[in-house]
């Protein structure tokens, strides 16, 4: 039904980790690191182990963090910020890549200024979009949580707006104020990547599928509804973050057999457990 990708999900972008995305399975990967890596990152590297390997790079996900460096929707930061951005996706797309996950802001974002912050990531992605357009490329924009831009199909839809080269990468675990059939139906075709992982409702999580509350046949069936194009690419990291409970850390082999339990209508092997007492985002 679908072809599997994992993010590197700042892991050490390694030959290692080719080796073992290839040694699984998994077809296409993500590369997404630490901001203090981007700078050093290899790109000759990075598309030789992927020819030798047999592991596409689907996507790149540009850094976001630290907010108060690195954030489109500010106007104190937008100028370097996007310098900073095109400068990557020249890198990137100098070797093949070309889809671009872009965050639509960082947080907090307070109500009042939420207006002024959307308009000026408006502008943003339409330069980045005359960008990436010129270089071969689209930009995703994911959405995000809590007090972030693009919070839900309402707010994604009027970002899109900015530009026709705009597409979404759809974040499973993102969603705290809509369903997700609804949003999947709202953003439509526009979604061509996706981060695949679960969570409680009440905040992020980033666990792998079956560890939280998401309806995953309903989520799948509702990609296929929208003639969803693209991979099923998780993005989850191999250790346990700090919300949830495992014996070990996840492997290759994990996400494989994952996508296996869910895109063909299996029972989910359920391997951590949730922490007792997470609270919802607006509580902590």
């Amino acid at each position: 039904m679908f072809k599997l990708g994992l993010s590197t999900n700042a892991k050490e972008i390694s030959e290692k980790l080719f080796a073992e995305y290839n040694a699984a399975g998994i077809e296409n990967m993500e590369v997404s690191t630490s901001y203090d890596l981007y700078e050093g990152l290899n790109y000759e590297k990075l598309l030789e182990y992927s020819k030798k390997y047999d592991v596409k790079l689907w996507s790149f996900h540009l850094p976001f963090m630290p907010f108060d460096e690195i954030d489109i929707s500010d106007r104190s930061l937008k100028a370097h910020t996007l310098k900073y951005l095109k400068s990557l996706i020249e890198k990137a797309t100098a070797i093949g890549i070309d889809k671009f996950i872009i965050h639509p802001s960082g947080e907090p974002i307070a109500e009042e200024d939420r207006r002024e912050r959307l308009d000026c990531a408006k502008e943003s992605l339409f330069e980045l979009a005359e960008f990436s357009k010129a270089h071969g490329a689209v930009m995703a924009v994911e959405n995000l949580p809590r007090t972030c831009l693009g919070r839900n199909s309402e707010e994604m839809k009027e970002l899109l707006s900015a530009h026709d080269n705009l597409r979404s990468c759809f974040d499973t675990n993102h969603l705290l104020g809509e369903k997700f059939e609804d949003y999947i139906q709202n953003i439509g075709n526009k979604i061509i990547t996706m981060h695949t992982s679960d969570y409680d409702y009440l905040n992020e999580r980033h666990w792998l599928p079956g560890e939280g509350k998401t309806d995953w046949k309903s989520l799948r069936d509702a990609l296929v509804s929208v003639n969803y194009s693209g991979i099923w690419l998780y993005e989850v990291a191999f250790a346990a973050p700090p919300s949830i409970v495992r014996e070990r850390d996840l492997t290759c082999m994990d996400f494989i057999r994952n996508a296996d339990e869910i895109l063909n209508d299996k029972s989910i092997t359920v391997l951590g457990t949730p922490v007792s007492g997470l609270k919802h985002w607006t509580e902590m």
